[in-house]
């Protein structure tokens, strides 16, 4: 297999490698990001349904993109039926694409029933699924887990569900609520959901590097890759990936690189969210900028204590210009 377009729906994809939803992470400024480095299609954060039909100021305050976000998939969770179709009419004014959270193993959202919460209860499932779809015109994308644990794993008949109900797509993390993002995702697993149905099947799961997902790809035979944990601080893996499908080998990312994409964050982030939301958020991505360098540790030290915006400007700049950021040796 190997990087091309990709189709969900009336949709078509420039290419198969997809930005996760990721909660608190993949608001607007990290998409764009993403989507400058090559991403074909980013996702909101996590979106409430009941929030959204409440018209909840922070609700629709996730819901709003750039235009150069484009195609943006708007994720939902909740767990009931009607209120899930209602925030599908909504969420569709928004985006190119909906999809359901079947996959999130947060405790408060698994007590209320909805994310990885409904693998447990498939009727529901499907109710939720045949709702969405008489909604919206927009592609219907899912995402679930293989299962609740070990012992309950019932991935193909959500993803057969998932067909029956009218999904275009099915995103699969192959491991269970009870795992967490803890050990390893098992990619048998998409590979076997490949092998069932005539969906789009997109892997999601330990795509840290170019090669694994090029890996999945071949092994799984799947349709297109989801990269989450993987982009942290690394946007570049979206090119990496492309330039190796082509059979060239990425080049490092050099810390004049990382200088002009952390700036850029920090730009982006303060445009949208104001001084005090950028400092306190920021502070995250930006160590995530500096794994890997020499110096990172002092560095990350430095950036969890500027008092102001302009000062962690300076400090970014000072660290990343400096020629002792030079990679470390792993």
């Amino acid at each position: 297999m190997s990087i091309r377009t990709l189709k969900i729906g009336p949709l078509t994809l420039k290419n198969n490698l997809i930005l996760a939803p990721m909660a608190g992470i993949t608001n607007s400024p990290y998409r764009q990001i993403a989507m400058n480095a090559g991403a074909a299609l980013t996702y909101s954060e996590m979106i409430s349904a009941n929030g959204l039909i409440r018209d909840g100021k922070r609700t629709i305050e996730l819901l709003q993109r750039s235009e150069c976000e484009r195609p943006f998939g708007v994720q939902l969770f909740g767990d009931d039926p009607a209120v899930m179709s209602e925030a599908t009419r909504i969420a569709s004014d928004y985006g190119e694409l909906i999809d359901l959270n079947m996959g999130c193993p947060v405790k408060k959202v698994v007590r209320s029933g909805a994310g990885s919460a409904l693998m447990k209860e498939p009727t529901k499932a499907a109710q939720i699924i045949r709702g969405m779809r008489k909604a919206t015109r927009l592609p219907l994308t899912v995402k679930f887990r293989s299962g609740w644990t070990v012992a309950e794993m019932n991935y193909r008949q959500i993803a057969r569900i998932c067909e029956e109900e009218g999904a275009d797509a099915i995103i699969l993390h192959p491991r269970t609520r009870c795992q967490g993002f803890g050990g390893h995702s098992n990619w048998d697993h998409i590979g076997e959901l490949k092998q069932l149905t005539t969906l789009p099947v997109i892997g999601s799961g330990d795509i840290k590097c170019p090669q694994d997902a090029l890996a999945m790809l071949t092994i799984t035979e799947c349709d297109g890759v989801m990269i989450g944990r993987g982009s942290y601080g690394n946007p570049w893996l979206f090119h990496d990936i492309q330039q190796l499908a082509q059979g060239q080998v990425p080049e490092p990312v050099s810390p004049g690189q990382r200088l002009k994409v952390a700036l850029l964050h920090l730009q982006l982030y303060e445009g949208y969210y104001g001084e005090r939301k950028t400092l306190l958020d920021m502070r995250k991505h930006l160590c995530w900028y500096s794994r890997g360098l020499t110096g990172a540790t002092e560095f990350r030290a430095q950036i969890n204590r500027c008092p102001d915006l302009n000062a962690m400007k300076s400090c970014v700049f000072d660290f990343f210009s400096t020629e002792e950021s030079a990679p470390s040796c792993p």
